[in-house]
C-alpha cells in the first residue's frame, strides 16, 4: 500500500458525472491524438487508469491499453464500459505494481502523480514506468504547475474554481510540498453543498526531470497543453515526455 488516498465507492460512482466536461469527445481529442501518436504500433500502459476516462477511448482508437488502478471501486466502474479481454486492469499502486510485457508508452494524466504523497514514492513511480518501457519508449505525465505565485505573504489558499455548482480551492504546506484540494459541490436542488478534500504532493517540472534521470529516462519534450503550445513561465500546467534510451 502506498500513501495514496483510496477512492471510495460513492466517489467512484459519481466521478464520471462530475468530470463530464473534461470527458467529452471534444475535450479528450487532443490528449488522445497526442498519446496515440506516441504509442505508435505498440501498447500503452496507463497508471491510475481510474474509470477509464482516457484509457477506454484510447483503446477504441485502436491502441492496446493496459491499466493499473489502486481503487477497486474505480476499476469496477471502468469494467462496465469495456470487458477485461479488451482492456486488462491490475489492482495495485502505480509505484510498484508490475504487469506483463513491454510498452511503447506509459502515461499518467490529470495530476495523478500527486496522489503519491512522498518524494520516494514518486521516484519509484518513474522507476516503475521505466521498467515497463521498451527501449525507445516514452513516459508521459500531465501535471499542473504549483500556483505558489498566487500566494501573498500570510495566505495559504488559492481558489481554482468558482462556479454555480462547485467551489474549489487548494491550501498549501510549502515545507512538505503538500496541498489539500477542497471541494464544495452543489448536491441536489435543495441548496446543500457536499464537502470533500484530498491530499496531494506537488512537484515542480525540474524535480520531475531529476526523478526521470534517477530512473534512467531523458526529457524529450515539454509543452503547455495537449495541443502542443509552448511551455512558458506563465503556463498553468505541462505535458512532459521522457524517453527510455534505445
Amino acid at each position: 500500500m502506498t500513501s495514496s488516498e483510496l477512492w471510495t465507492r460513492a466517489t467512484a460512482e459519481r466521478y464520471d458525472d462530475e468530470e463530464a466536461e473534461t470527458s467529452s469527445a471534444a475535450a479528450l481529442e487532443p490528449a488522445l491524438a497526442f498519446l496515440a501518436e506516441l504509442a505508435g504500433e505498440g501498447r500503452a500502459l496507463e497508471f491510475a487508469i481510474g474509470t477509464g476516462r482516457v484509457g477506454v477511448p484510447l483503446r477504441e482508437r485502436g491502441v492496446p491499453v493496459v491499466g493499473i488502478e489502486l481503487s477497486e471501486h474505480m476499476a469496477a466502474v471502468l469494467r462496465r464500459k469495456i470487458q477485461e479481454s479488451l482492456l486488462p486492469v491490475s489492482i495495485g499502486d502505480m509505484a510498484t505494481t508490475a504487469v506483463p510485457g513491454a510498452f511503447s508508452l506509459v502515461y499518467l494524466v490529470y495530476n495523478t502523480i500527486t496522489n503519491l504523497l512522498t518524494q520516494d514514492e514518486q521516484v519509484e513511480c518513474f522507476r516503475n514506468a521505466a521498467r515497463h518501457l521498451e527501449p525507445g519508449g516514452r513516459f508521459v505525465i500531465e501535471l499542473g504547475v504549483p500556483p505558489l505565485r498566487f500566494l501573498p505573504p500570510g495566505q495559504v489558499a488559492v481558489p481554482f474554481d468558482v462556479s454555480q455548482r462547485h467551489l474549489g480551492f487548494d491550501t498549501f504546506d510549502v515545507v512538505e510540498q503538500i496541498l489539500v484540494s477542497h471541494h464544495f459541490t452543489l448536491d441536489g436542488d435543495d441548496g446543500r453543498y457536499r464537502r470533500n478534500s484530498s491530499r496531494h504532493r506537488y512537484a515542480w517540472p525540474a524535480e520531475l526531470d531529476l526523478m526521470a534521470r534517477i530512473a534512467g529516462l531523458q526529457l524529450e519534450r515539454r509543452v503547455a497543453d495537449w495541443d502542443g503550445a509552448p511551455f512558458t513561465q506563465d503556463s498553468a500546467k505541462h505535458i512532459s515526455v521522457w524517453r527510455k534510451p534505445a
